[in-house]
């Protein structure tokens, strides 16, 4: 591995795509000043998209590719492994802003997404596990129950209220009233993805400069540590690290993930989750697990520390506090398990709106822009770019009509107030989550809270 690839950086994940036998050392970085039609500043799925859909629909464009690590660094490569249809607006908040037409729409252009990587996956020969089984959200409270019953939809998005015993034979955790399950989600292995993805640019033409840094993004040029890139058209796609460059229109916040050892069959056969189903629940503080294609259980969350002037270190990837405390949640799940049982343990930032709004766009001055995920980016980024691609081909395709096409995020408040509202959210989230295991009720501090963010 690189300098900066070791396990404990970025976790199972990257170290299972070097025991494939990937080399994971950079790709030569820039060599000086160069040209491209399109520059897109940053390696990762929302970039990696973009240029896959650009040389698949124009394969005489050049495409340049600029990254400060290796492909799939961030986000990309360290998530939970859910590819699934979830956008950070929910439809109720999409309706208020855009009206219930376009807000049908965004939602059936992410279900149609999680399909999509499924079919680019399987065309371009990528190995990632990917195995959509759907996703079951437990419900372990009274008040989680009362969550579950108010999220069932027969329409497009279906959500299908599952009773205790429908529930444990999908998802065999402690405790279940029941659950919500939607058939929009697939599980997969993101780094393999990610680095598959990579390997299907480069052999459609794309170039990829990893170990470059870009210092500025302007119209028509990208200025980094080993020269200037001249493009017709330049494309943000740094996520979380936007927080990083000007304007500002993300904080990063970080979800920390832990994975076990591949457990014996003794243990699935009472854990389930044979279909490939990823799994959550309806606490407010958000988590998420899934099995992997070599029986791990992988357990992800919330509830790191957002950092002072959204600073991003490698240091902030581990924090032993909440690693332990998702041990002890996912024990409480599934209490077979040991401690001795887990062998992994990482994390990384993502990019969180003030509105919790993911936008996308092509500016007159061809600079295009994607992300503000909340997390949710496997398949949103998919979504991303195609539609960056489109909007920079000039296409008429009904993607470029969607909601999220030319929204810009309202800017985070200043420090220190940004500090304070960002890491008091995170400690209101658990305790609304304790509120409601006192209260047996649904948090009055949630709602408020979900209110103040505009959700």
């Amino acid at each position: 591995m690189g300098p900066n690839l070791t396990s404990a950086a970025v976790g199972l994940w990257f170290e299972q795509v070097a025991s494939d036998g990937y080399d994971l050392a950079p790709r030569p970085p820039l060599e000086g000043d160069t040209e491209a039609d399109v520059c897109i500043v940053g390696a990762g799925y929302t970039g990696l998209w973009t240029a896959h859909t650009l040389l698949r629909r124009d394969p005489g464009l050049r495409v340049l590719l600029i990254e400060r690590e290796i492909a799939g660094f961030g986000a990309s490569g360290r998530n939970g492994g859910w590819c699934s249809a979830l956008f950070p607006a929910g439809r109720a908040a999409l309706t208020r802003r855009h009206g219930a037409e376009a807000a049908d729409a965004m939602r059936a252009a992410m279900r149609a997404a999680v399909d999509e990587v499924g079919t680019a996956v399987a065309d371009e020969g990528i190995s990632c596990g990917w195995l959509k089984g759907g996703t079951v959200v437990l419900a372990r409270t009274p008040a989680q129950l009362a969550r579950a019953r108010a999220e069932v939809s027969d329409g497009p998005d279906r959500v299908e209220l599952l009773g205790p015993q429908e529930t444990s034979a999908l998802v065999g955790a402690a405790g279940v009233l029941g659950a919500t399950y939607s058939p929009d989600c697939a599980r997969i292995q993101p780094a393999r993805l990610a680095r598959g993805l990579a390997r299907a640019v480069e052999r459609r033409g794309g170039r990829i400069a990893e170990g470059t840094t870009a210092l500025a993004i302007r119209p028509r040029e990208v200025v980094t540590d080993r020269g200037v890139v001249r493009a017709r058209t330049v494309v943000r796609a740094t996520e979380a690290w936007s927080a990083t460059l000007t304007p500002r229109s993300v904080v990063p916040v970080y979800s920390l993930i832990v994975a076990t050892r591949p457990l014996p069959a003794s243990f699935w056969d009472e854990a389930g989750l044979a279909g490939g189903q990823t799994f959550s629940d309806h606490r407010h503080l958000v988590v998420y697990g899934q099995r992997t294609a070599d029986d791990r259980l992988v357990f992800g969350g919330r509830g790191a520390p957002y950092h002072f002037r959204s600073r991003i270190h490698p240091s902030f990837d581990r924090d032993e506090r909440v690693f332990a405390g998702l041990r002890t949640a996912v024990t409480e799940l599934f209490p077979a398990l040991r401690p001795d049982d887990f062998t992994h343990a990482w994390g990384g930032p993502l990019g969180i709106p003030r509105d919790w709004h993911a936008g996308i766009g092509l500016g007159p001055d061809g600079v295009g822009w994607a992300g503000g995920y909340v997390g949710d980016g496997v398949a949103t980024s998919n979504l991303a770019g195609r539609t960056l691609a489109a909007l920079i081909l000039g296409s008429d395709d009904p993607l470029v009509r969607l909601p999220w096409v030319g929204h810009r995020s309202r800017r985070w408040e200043p420090e220190p107030l940004r500090w304070l509202l960002v890491n008091a959210g995170l400690r209101l989230m658990t305790l609304a989550d304790e509120e409601e295991r006192l209260t047996r009720r649904p948090s009055v501090v949630a709602a408020s809270l979900t209110r103040f963010l505009g959700g």
